[in-house]
């Protein structure tokens, strides 16, 4: 998980807003830090922590002007966050367009991923919408699929690439 320090880092330190986080999956010490570019067509970057520890337990990078929404959750706390959402019957998107169309989540599991997203946001720069994926490989299994994707003339990452949306597809075909 992203720390408060690379946060801070990500919105320059400019806070807007600052509360007690209003549920209880994350403790009584949840404090949330809003970082709010005053554009409704802009960004606002956020932060749930405790305020004691300084665990963090959610960050979020609203990207208005393009309709996205990022967010990552302390996967130690995630099953209470559900739980929570469960609770109060709320539905897992971050906003709702004009027409009624609503702005789904994309959850990340990277923090790089979050960081590069989060920053291109703020800087209002384009940025890559794909979500990176965390993949461990033994020494053998690493060794053999670089020696594939040489075979096919394709770098690691696009023959990794391929491989998984082969498996998203056949999963989809299983359904």
């Amino acid at each position: 998980m992203i720390t408060l320090k690379q946060f801070m880092d990500i919105c320059d330190y400019r806070i807007t807003e600052a509360s007690d986080y209003g549920w209880q999956c994350f403790g009584p010490n949840a404090y949330c830090f809003d970082s709010w570019n005053g554009d409704q067509k802009g960004h606002t970057v956020s932060i749930v922590f405790d305020n004691k520890d300084q665990t963090v337990y959610q960050v979020t990078a609203y990207d208005y002007a393009r309709d996205r929404a990022y967010r990552m959750i302390n996967p130690d706390f995630k099953a209470d966050f559900d739980a929570e959402c469960k609770d109060r019957d709320v539905l897992d998107h971050a906003w709702e367009l004009d027409d009624g169309t609503p702005v789904k989540y994309v959850d990340l599991d990277v923090e790089e991923d979050f960081i590069e997203k989060a920053r291109a946001i703020v800087n209002d720069i384009d940025y890559d919408t794909r979500v990176q994926v965390p993949i461990d490989f033994t020494d053998e299994e690493l060794l053999q699929y670089m020696t594939m994707a040489h075979r096919l003339d394709i770098t690691f990452n696009e023959f990794v690439e391929e491989a998984l949306r082969s498996a998203i597809e056949h999963h989809k075909l299983d359904l």
